[in-house]
């Protein structure tokens, strides 16, 4: 039994449907349209990617924007979203994430994509993984009945282990 820490990297664009999503969205994007400004001041590079050739310091936009989730990320009292053990539980928790700017277009909300990776706490991994399911427990085995509770975690797009803990 290893000890894991799993990262799951959601995506969020214009075509995200969820409310949550949505709000992130539309949030960060008018933060990016914000903080861009002090590295964009006559307005001559119209997107992200450009901002980051031609300003290198504008690596920083990814930091200053997160600001702007913090408020929807304590909505989700520390439960990754979206991933769901196979009974439809939502168990895996996170205090770490990092949030990143994909793409974006300065005038064109349309084209603004955004990723938080969450970064789970971690997890006791009981190998081999069960066909494309990971057998997981928050907790180690109790003391006195040696039971540990588990999950059953199907491996999917963007989930991944981030790291293997001693």
């Amino acid at each position: 039994m290893r000890r894991v820490v799993l990262c799951y990297r959601k995506l969020i664009d214009a075509q995200s449907a969820r409310p949550w999503d949505q709000l992130v969205f539309t949030d960060s994007y008018r933060e990016l349209r914000l903080q861009a400004q002090q590295f964009n001041p006559a307005g001559q590079h119209r997107t992200f990617g450009e901002l980051l050739h031609h300003v290198p310091a504008a690596e920083r936009l990814h930091g200053l924007v997160s600001g702007a989730v913090l408020g929807y990320l304590r909505q989700l009292d520390g439960l990754v979203p979206d991933l769901a053990d196979n009974l439809g539980r939502r168990f895996l928790r996170f205090e770490n994430f990092r949030f990143e700017i994909v793409n974006s277009h300065l005038q064109d909300q349309s084209q603004h994509r955004i990723a938080i990776n969450f970064f789970t706490d971690p997890l006791y991994w009981h190998e081999p993984a069960l066909g494309p399911f990971l057998l997981l427990s928050p907790a180690p085995p109790d003391a006195t009945t040696g039971e540990q509770l588990t999950h059953l975690l199907q491996l999917q797009p963007f989930l991944a282990i981030h790291a293997l803990l001693p």
